[in-house]
């Protein structure tokens, strides 16, 4: 399925996510944990406007998310499954060797982790700030995996974030019930797809 044409469809954003992530979870759902790489490539990509959304403080996330995506999706093209992927770096002993695909899948799938665990966190409490919210995403996510460099820089680049008001305005998402809603919908999704394809 062609979801940037449904994302051209109207939808928001997050909508567009959602549904996206929905039909991959149903694929699980129905005993087929054999996940189509075009399709989950396809499904992660869309997830590339939530990094968008939260401006220069998380740049540095979506290039890498996206390079990241960029290369799985390109590797689609030889690969038809993640499990595929997966079995050839393991034959091939590169799955820990720098720019083999699945290192690429789990670096996108620790972005994955850290957009889900961003959003849980912002909805979780009104009075809860983007920054606090992505602060305790970062420590949760990707902080254990970063030099002292690097989490000093993230730290620095949190006072950049948009404000909550100003978020919901780029996600094109003014009810806030209806966020709510959907954003426990994409981490339900989420989580199902990513425990699929393992840590």
């Amino acid at each position: 399925m062609d979801y940037e044409v449904k994302a051209a469809a109207k939808m928001t954003p997050l909508a567009s996510i959602i549904e996206a992530f929905e039909e991959l979870a149903e694929t699980v759902k129905n005993g087929n944990d054999d996940l189509r790489l075009k399709a989950f490539t396809d499904a992660c990509a869309l997830v590339s406007v939530l990094f968008d959304s939260l401006g220069i403080a998380f740049k540095f996330a979506e290039l890498e998310y996206c390079a990241k995506v960029r290369g799985l999706s390109e590797a689609s093209k030889k690969y038809t499954t993640l499990q595929h992927v997966l079995d050839v770096d393991v034959k091939n002993d590169t799955v820990k060797s720098p720019g083999s695909l699945s290192r690429n899948l789990r670096r996108v799938r620790q972005g994955l982790d850290l957009i889900r665990a961003l959003f849980q966190q912002f909805v979780s409490t009104y009075d809860y700030s983007l920054r606090e919210a992505a602060s305790a995403a970062y420590a949760q996510t990707c902080a254990p995996y970063h030099s002292w460099a690097v989490r000093a820089a993230v730290a620095a680049g949190m006072y950049a974030l948009p404000t909550r008001d100003q978020l919901l305005q780029k996600l094109n998402e003014t009810e806030r019930q209806k966020l709510i809603t959907s954003i426990f919908r994409y981490c339900q999704r989420n989580w199902i797809v990513e425990t699929c394809i393992g840590g």
